[in-house]
């Protein structure tokens, strides 16, 4: 098997089983994911920082009804009580059906109530209480601006010991890269240090330049930006040819054994529009 062939059923593997991260507020896209997705497709719904997050549960119904399997996020510094966090959950597992979530810290400075960080809505028992125990915490293989290395890797560590320890079963989401090399070294390190739950690596699906260069600046991806600003070529591919060199990358670093890396699929933010998105990604999968 030549090396172009492994690397092409390589990507094909990597794009089974993917998720995808949508705005709940988008009622054109909540009502064709239905038609687009496979069946059972996870789809991950931002939590908009300073809007009610009850909005959320009529867009996670509609999603279970359809076969699709809803998964909501839960902002920690966005939560504004224990009650609010309880309502929540109980809404979401009672109206809708959902039985994940994804708790992320959330950006901004200050909590806007008791929860400072992700751990301490696990630690709180609300969400499992009301029926949920598939929950993926986020990840970051560049880092995060706010937030030293050593931090980031005794929070995600305490995360997953407390998931262990309480039998939840819980799964990494990484934020999104544009260089392969950070997320197969961070993929390698959090296996090499003992921490085994499956992980869904984050892309962005395809989208112009000035749109990714946006969304690297607002969300901190500093290595990532220079692969845009200064490798002009490479970037000039990732509008091409959408996430693929970058998949392709991936699939080299890891020698096609997504498996035993824990792989669970990738996750595609659609900065440049879902129905884009799923177009590539379907496109991508035939060749």
């Amino acid at each position: 098997m030549t090396d172009s062939v492994a690397s092409s059923l390589s990507v094909a593997q990597l794009l089974r089983g993917y998720s995808v991260e949508v705005n709940p507020k988008e009622s054109k896209v909540i009502d064709v994911c239905g038609a687009r997705l496979d069946p059972g497709t996870e789809v991950f719904l931002t939590w908009i920082p300073g809007e009610d997050p009850m909005q959320i549960v009529p867009a996670a119904a509609k999603l279970k009804r359809e076969g699709l399997n809803p998964v909501p996020h839960v902002g920690a510094r966005h939560v504004q009580s224990a009650t609010q966090l309880e309502e929540f959950a109980a809404r979401l597992t009672g109206e809708a059906g959902v039985d994940r979530v994804l708790i992320i810290g959330g950006d901004r400075e200050q909590p806007a109530g008791p929860y400072d960080s992700s751990l301490q809505v696990m630690e709180s028992g609300l969400l499992q209480k009301s029926g949920i125990r598939r929950i993926a915490v986020g990840a970051f293989p560049e880092g995060n601006p706010n937030i030293p290395d050593g931090v980031l890797r005794e929070a995600l560590n305490a995360k997953v010991k407390f998931g262990r320890s309480t039998g939840l079963d819980l799964s990494i989401v990484t934020q999104f890269c544009f260089a392969a090399e950070p997320i197969v070294d961070w993929l390698k390190h959090i296996r090499a240090i003992g921490i085994d739950v499956p992980v869904r690596l984050g892309l962005a699906g395809p989208a112009s330049i000035v749109t990714l260069t946006r969304y690297a600046i607002k969300c901190g991806v500093g290595n990532s930006l220079r692969v845009l600003t200064e490798k002009p070529t490479f970037a000039r591919l990732l509008t091409d040819k959408g996430p693929e060199p970058l998949i392709r990358g991936i699939a080299s670093g890891i020698d096609g054994n997504a498996a035993a890396l824990g792989i669970a699929g990738l996750h595609f933010f659609v900065f440049g529009g879902f129905n884009k998105t799923v177009d590539w990604i379907n496109a991508t999968r035939t060749q």
